[in-house]
Parts: structure tokens; sequence; C-alpha cells
């Protein structure tokens, strides 16, 4: 087979991986001759370094053949998808020639499993190594790791990746058993416990080395101690199938809540179940609705970075579902009416970031304005925060609340019908959401 070809059914196969961020962007391409490139198809996606950029990686998997039948997957042992397989060297070469045509800043590679979890991770390893030993390759790499492949196989996979990856696949060791039962929730467990184990070690490693200050003797040449041994500065990310199994949305934050604190992840990224050809009688017949998966990320947002508990989001005896209409941020609002209204001049930056429209960057530049005079609806306005969302909760200098407006039973829906009529509301809102893609290959 040759390798466009190879290259399309393994870039293509690797799109269902939404551990790699996609660029979300428009579909567009140069068919009749306008333009240069194209914007559709499989085969680049986009990625943050752990110093924030920006960077765009060839995404493809090593093979999508495989020897487990898991049955949500596209390329289990018993699909009819036309197979294809790379070896390390063509990975390698594929990698160097999109790096030197400025196609690409990096790599995220994964597989299905052939032979056996340690071969395969054997070959992914082998990809890492060659680019950063043979070649020098200084750009991003981002491996998908075998969780029961030996662990010694992991820790190189770590002294030349810049991100590690453990799919937990499914939310519950139960719905991981029923639906993938060659696979195990403790194995998996165990992988992602050594990876965060060895990121500690590296970590504090360098800060010991940091601490440091080799003295040398007068006259002498200035003495350099040798730098500890990298191991994932970008951490370890992980993904898990929405909509598969009946788990639901609490369940699901309570995992992710357990794989942050325990694991320490980096990322957890969340997809939703597509349904497959010939698919099995256990799974669902049709999609979840993507609003699910949105919310679910909004919700994560809200654990990670707006001191939120996964059981603050979905009380503990409500439906365990997120509300699909409404962001978790409102929805837990009009569930608090009794915090609010938030005095914008007076409240800490704890109870700001839970006022429904005010984001993290928000919050800082209310903090910082605040600290020289009162803040007032004008100020609010220059934002260009969600105001609708925001005016609803809080209270300035020259602004209150209309009397009995947050108790209000219409509440909830004159917020909805104001947030369909702006911009800004309906991307907080998650109305209208464009259609994610990724760069193309071909």
């Amino acid at each position: 087979m040759q390798t466009i070809a190879k290259l399309r059914i393994l870039a293509d196969a690797a799109k269902y991986d939404a551990s790699c961020a996609s660029s979300g962007v428009k579909g567009r391409d140069s068919l009749g001759g306008k333009g240069m490139g194209s914007a559709e198809g499989m085969g680049i996606c986009h990625s943050y370094t752990p110093d924030g950029r920006c960077v765009s990686l060839l995404k493809i998997l090593l093979t999508n053949f495989c020897i487990y039948d898991c049955r949500y997957c596209i390329n289990r042992k018993s699909s009819n998808v036309q197979r294809a397989r790379f070896t390390a060297a063509e990975v390698v070469a594929l990698t160097l020639d999109f790096y030197r045509r400025n196609c690409i800043e990096g790599l995220f590679l994964s597989s299905g499993i052939i032979q056996s979890s340690n071969y395969t991770m054997e070959q992914l390893v082998e990809v890492a190594r060659s680019l950063r030993e043979d070649h020098d390759f200084r750009g991003y790499i981002h491996l998908k790791t075998i969780p029961d492949a030996d662990p010694q196989l992991l820790a190189l996979a770590g002294r030349h990746a810049d991100r590690l990856s453990i799919n937990i696949e499914l939310p519950t060791s139960q719905g991981l058993q029923q639906l993938a039962p060659e696979k195990s929730a403790s194995g998996i467990a165990s992988a992602m416990g050594d990876v965060a184990r060895h990121i500690d070690e590296a970590r504090q490693e360098g800060q010991a080395h940091a601490a440091q200050k080799p003295v040398s003797l007068p006259g002498a040449q200035r003495a350099r101690r040798a730098r500890p041994a990298r191991y994932a500065p970008g951490g370890q990310s992980t993904q898990m199938i929405v909509g598969a199994d009946g788990a639901s949305d609490a369940v699901i934050l309570r995992t992710s809540s357990a794989l942050y604190t325990g694991h320490r992840l980096r990322r957890v990224y969340y997809s939703a179940f597509s349904p497959i050809p010939n698919a099995s009688a256990d799974l669902p017949l049709q999609a979840p609705p993507l609003i699910r998966e949105h919310r679910l990320y909004q919700a994560d947002w809200l654990m990670r970075f707006y001191g939120f508990a996964h059981e603050e989001i979905i009380a503990p005896g409500a439906t365990g579902m997120l509300d699909l209409e409404i962001d978790p941020k409102l929805a837990w609002a009009l569930a608090h009416r009794q915090h609010f209204p938030i005095n914008l001049n007076r409240a800490p930056k704890e109870w700001l970031l839970r006022v429904p429209g005010l984001g993290g960057r928000s919050v800082e530049r209310l903090l910082a304005a605040r600290s020289v005079r009162s803040l007032r609806l004008a100020d609010l306005q220059q934002l260009h925060v969600a105001s609708a969302k925001v005016l609803a909760f809080v209270e300035l200098a020259d602004y209150h609340p209309r009397p009995g407006a947050l108790e209000s039973a219409q509440l909830r829906e004159q917020l909805i019908a104001q947030m369909a009529q702006g911009a800004v509301q309906r991307r907080h809102s998650g109305m209208h959401l464009t259609a994610a893609g990724q760069m193309a290959l071909f």
C-alpha cells in the first residue's frame, strides 16, 4: 500500500481521539483552482504546549489493526474497516518531511494493539526515540500509551514525549467490563499512577537541580551540573467516551474529579459516542447530543479553574444530568439564588468567579479596577461580558437588581431569551455552536 493511502486511512482513524484538541476551523478547500490548501478531512490537529503555544500536530495512528474487540471502537478486531500499518521508520520520515515543509510542529501518535501491548508500545517508543536521538527532533511529541504495557516502556516513553495520555475509555469500571472486557480499569489506573509518579519525580529533580548552585575552583572553568532527565513535561491527559454506556453526567464528573486529584491529570477530554457500523446491541443507536459534550467541558472548566466541586455542579438527588439548555454555572446560580446578588465591589475573588457570565480574565480586571475606585455599571459594559447573565446576579455602586427579580419564577426563561439575542451570550450558553473540523493533509 502506498504511503499516501496509509496516511488517508490512519489519519482518518485518528479523528476519534479527542485528547488532541481539534482546530475547530470551518471546512474549506482549494478545489476549482481557487486558493491554496484545505481545511477538510483529517490529519492535522492543534494542541497546546506547556508554555501555552498552540502548535500544529501530525495526528495519525501507527496502525488501525487491533487484537481487542472493544464494542464502541470503529477499529475493533471484528470491524470490517480497511486496515493499514506504518512502520516506525515511516512515521519518523513522515514527521520530518511535514516538519521540514512547515506543515506541522509536532506529532500526535496513537495506535491499535498489534501482537501484544508491549510490542505496540515498543513501536511507539521507537518513533519518539528515533526522532529525538537519531534526528535531534525538538518539536512537540504527544504519545498515546498502552496501559498494560511494561512500566519500563512507559518510563521510556516519557523521556522522549512532551505529553503522555492513557485513555480511561469509560467513566465506570462496570461500563468498561461490559463494553471492553479485555481491558482492565485497575490496569489503566495503575498505569496512570506510574506516569504521575514519574512526572512528580522529574519535577522534584528539576527543582532540586535549580536550587543547587555548583561551586567552581578559582580560575577553573565554571562547573555545570548535568540536567536531570525530563519526563513528559506537558503532563498526562485522558479521554472518556460519553453516551456509550448509561453513566450519568454526575458519574462522569465524579470520575474526572478523582482523576484530577488522584493522578494530577492535566486534562480530561470528553468524546461523544459515535454510532458505528454493525454495532453491538449493547450500544445506543443514536449519538448523544453534542451539546452534552459541550456542557461537560464547561463543568470540567468549573472544577479546574472556578473552584467548584463536582457534587456542587450536579447536586446529589437530582437527575444526575447537566442542564442542556443553560450552562452549568448559570444552572448552579439559579439553584442557589440565596447567595445572590453578589456585590462586585466587596465580594472576594472566589465568589466573583461564581457569578454567571464572569470569566477568570474579567474577574481579574474587576479586581484591578475596584482597587482604585468603586465599580459602576459602565465598567461592566466596557468589559463586554455577558451582561444579561451578570446583571441578574450582581449589584454595583449605581446598579441593584429589581426587587423580587432574583426570586422570579420566570428568571430562567427571561435569561434564555436574552442570551439568544447576543453573540457573546450565545457563545457563553453554547447555542449555535460551530461544527468543529480539523486541518487536512490532503
